[in-house]
């Protein structure tokens, strides 16, 4: 994991001091709050619907016992006891007071944590596979490539007030779990005929109100390259990109009018000029930040526990069945704490969970947690002969609920709980779904399924690529639900079919139980996913399912 050093505390310490003096002249008026928002912004501050909202950034969502202690920490000193983990690999406080933040964020520094660009038309915090460093289908590890950008972004003073956001992603496996085809530009890291390693760069990915999948913009960059590649991106993108619409800012929108050919002949020829700029002193510094991702050293260990608790606890061997995953270390297992249990807020964690999982950390898992985009918790490194204690603690604290993947692991934005830009509630929504499923005692039957919900147009919830996507709009003041069908946020990524007309706040629950009892009538087996199902027969019988005659003859 990397850890600061001087300068890095000292830019942070700096960058604080500066801003604790810009929110004291906001409380004494000498500040507007029209001058004082790209302030706030460029600091992680957000004026939501009740109150300010500070998001904290963890960059490609790695952190370990002493950071999560800290989050908690601030939890309960300056807001209400909990954090909010975000699909950018994120924390949220939804509470601060404004003459608490300078103090918030000297805590954060304690630590190593910034809120930096974690908002503002800028690069934003650089997000990675969660299970990075672990994964058994991982070609290599993609967070030093993520650290790597990120130092290479963090205020850089060309790239600090783009038409609009810009989000990064890297993966290292071919089996996508950072969604890469829905950012602005997606690394994959990858090898060549030779054996080199490099990266497939697509470019011009986005979800919001006009989703697109990226486009590959260089099927094989050499590892070498990637800073100043990136950067000829960025400054191709700076140059062209709208700056007359907001809407038509990013740069899925600048691909969409160009071609992809055009931007693709325009970076190339801007990259021959930054190629030669870097002179491979980013290379130097690559190489120092690999050594601070080193593995573990691995313990060997009996798994007898292991095995005999799979054999005589039903609910833990449910707990296995869908929250651990293959680690490269046959010994091991990657273990995914749901913030999920049914009927909670999605990606919710109190600061005593958050002190349960750092300590677990700290105890069982080499001291490193990670955040993914999915709102859950992550031990990247358990071995199996401690993973029945890490169940028990978990069950302690309301964290052993044996869903991911499955149709309560939802994923959903804040909604207008909180969010001003919201125009219907998600959080409620997914609270009933969950509640709803767990009372039919269904979702082990129904099997992977993957519902994400947004309460606007900007589709934080990233419906756009669930197998069921929902959208909350406003109607003529009346919240109305659109469904979204066969998205897919992975390696086969596709935007989701609109099914058709919307449904009421109270209709929401039932339409969605129609159309999961539809599919498990219609699949071919119990092996047979929705997502499957649903490209095998296309959108006919579920939107059946969805409208019955009745209502479409009435619509």
């Amino acid at each position: 994991m990397y850890r600061y050093n001087d300068f890095d505390r000292d830019f942070i310490t700096e960058r604080n001091r500066q801003f604790r003096a810009q929110v004291q002249r906001r409380i004494d008026g000498s500040l507007t709050e029209d001058e004082f928002r790209p302030l706030r912004l460029m600091n992680g501050l957000y004026l939501q619907l009740h109150a300010y909202m500070l998001r904290v950034a963890i960059p490609y969502g790695t952190l370990n016992s002493a950071k999560m202690h800290k989050l908690a920490d601030i939890a309960d000193k300056w807001d209400k006891g909990y954090g909010h983990f975000t699909t950018r690999q994120n924390i949220q406080y939804n509470w601060p007071k404004l003459t608490d933040v300078p103090d918030i964020l000297d805590a954060l520094a304690e630590v190593g944590m910034h809120a930096i660009q974690t908002s503002g038309n800028c690069v934003r915090n650089v997000t990675a596979d969660h299970f990075a460093g672990a994964a058994a289908d991982e070609i290599e590890d993609p967070r030093p490539s993520a650290e790597l950008l990120r130092q290479w972004s963090m205020d850089h003073p060309e790239f600090a007030f783009l038409g609009r956001k810009f989000k990064l992603a890297v993966t290292g496996s071919p089996n996508d779990r950072a969604v890469i085809k829905a950012h602005d530009v997606g690394l994959i890291l990858k090898r060549n005929d030779a054996g080199d390693p490099g990266y497939q760069v697509l470019v011009g990915g986005g979800l919001g109100r006009t989703p697109m999948i990226g486009k590959v913009l260089r099927d094989f960059l050499p590892a070498q390259d990637l800073l100043p590649y990136v950067e000829s991106i960025l400054q191709i993108y700076n140059f062209l990109g709208r700056r007359d619409n907001k809407y038509k800012a990013r740069i899925k929108i600048t691909v969409h009018e160009n071609g992809i050919e055009t931007i693709r002949e325009l970076v190339e020829e801007r990259f021959k000029l930054q190629r030669a700029a870097f002179g491979g002193n980013d290379q130097k510094l690559l190489a120092e930040i690999k050594e601070a991702f080193a593995e573990p050293e691995y313990t060997s260990a009996p798994i007898k526990a292991f095995l005999d608790k799979q054999n005589s606890d039903a609910a833990f061997r449910s707990f296995t069945d869908t929250n651990l995953a293959t680690h490269k270390n046959p010994d091991y297992n990657i273990l995914t704490i749901s913030i999920k249990a049914h009927g909670k807020t999605p990606g919710d964690a109190t600061s005593e969970q958050m002190r349960v999982m750092a300590d677990l950390a700290k105890k069982y898992g080499h001291d490193e947690l990670r955040i993914s985009h999915e709102q859950n918790v992550i031990l990247p490194h358990v071995h199996k002969g401690d993973i029945p204690a890490v169940y028990d603690a978990l069950r302690e604290v309301g964290l052993a609920t044996a869903n991911i993947g499955l149709i309560s692991d939802i994923i959903a934005c804040p909604g207008m709980d909180y969010c001003g830009l919201a125009t219907a509630r998600s959080i409620p929504v997914a609270q009933k779904i969950a509640t709803r499923f767990d009372e039919l005692k269904l979702e082990h039957d129904i099997g992977a399924l993957k519902i994400k919900i947004s309460g606007c147009i900007n589709a934080c919830g990233h419906h756009h690529v669930g197998h069921i996507g929902i959208l909350g709009l406003d109607r003529a003041g009346v919240e109305n639900y659109q469904i979204t069908l066969g998205g897919d946020g992975s390696e086969t990524a596709v935007i989701g079919e609109h099914a058709g007309p919307g449904f009421a706040y109270d209709e929401i629950v039932p339409t969605i139980e129609r159309l999961i009892y539809a599919y498990l009538d219609i699949r071919e087996s119990s092996d047979e996913t929705f997502l499957q199902t649903y490209r095998r027969l296309g959108a006919a019988p579920f939107k059946s399912a969805l409208y019955p005659a009745t209502r479409i003859a009435a619509e």
